[in-house]
């Protein structure tokens, strides 16, 4: 029986410490990764009585094909100032006048619903695809999740594309180019092999 005992405990040992092995490199593989580190152009002193070339400082662990694999943003400007106007007139009250919603967005109300999302890249709108975004402004939120009306008798298709526009004009380049490519580009994909 003392042999027995002594295995049981040995093995709640290592199987406790397996565990939280295992946890730690789950916490570590899936934490989100460090943003890239911007080239800096260093400002010539200025006492200097010659203007020295500007100096590119390039930290040593940033990737160099990483600027390489940016998407590069071709945005209409008249769709991104159209967008604008059309969210300032009828989404700003509840997202705010810069997509930054309220402070509490993340706490339900007394009526068990969420408050409106920040649209500006700080929470999951870029986890969707235009196709997914038009649809919930045309339709309104789900029944039972939030409190966002259908804009679809209010807005043209028009409207709501120049909106979704002006929004993916404001995240960051970081955001935007991961949406663009894990989800955007893949919704495009599956659209077009639908067409063929």
């Amino acid at each position: 029986m003392n042999i027995e005992k002594s295995f049981n405990l040995f093995h709640n040992y290592y199987r406790h410490h397996f565990l939280l092995g295992i946890t730690a490199v789950f916490i570590v593989g899936c934490s989100e990764p460090r943003p890239p580190t911007p080239k800096t152009i260093l400002a010539p002193p200025i006492s200097s009585s010659t203007t020295p070339e500007p100096v590119l400082s390039e930290p040593a662990d940033e990737p160099k094909q990483e600027l390489q694999d940016m998407v590069i943003r071709k945005l209409d400007s008249e769709k991104v100032r159209r967008g604008k106007t059309v969210y300032q007139t009828n989404c700003a009250i509840c997202h705010g006048q810069n997509g930054e919603s309220k402070p509490d967005w993340r706490k339900q109300g007394t009526d068990g619903k969420y408050p409106p999302p920040p649209l500006n890249g700080s929470a999951h709108t870029w986890h969707h695809s235009t196709d997914t975004l038009s649809k919930v402004i045309r339709e309104g939120s789900p029944p039972g999740i939030g409190g966002m009306p259908a804009w679809g008798d209010k807005l043209t298709d028009e409207e709501i594309d120049d909106v979704i526009v002006w929004i993916t004009s404001i995240w960051s380049d970081e955001i935007y180019n991961i949406w663009y490519k894990e989800i955007e580009q893949k919704q495009q994909k599956k659209r077009q092999h639908k067409l063929d």
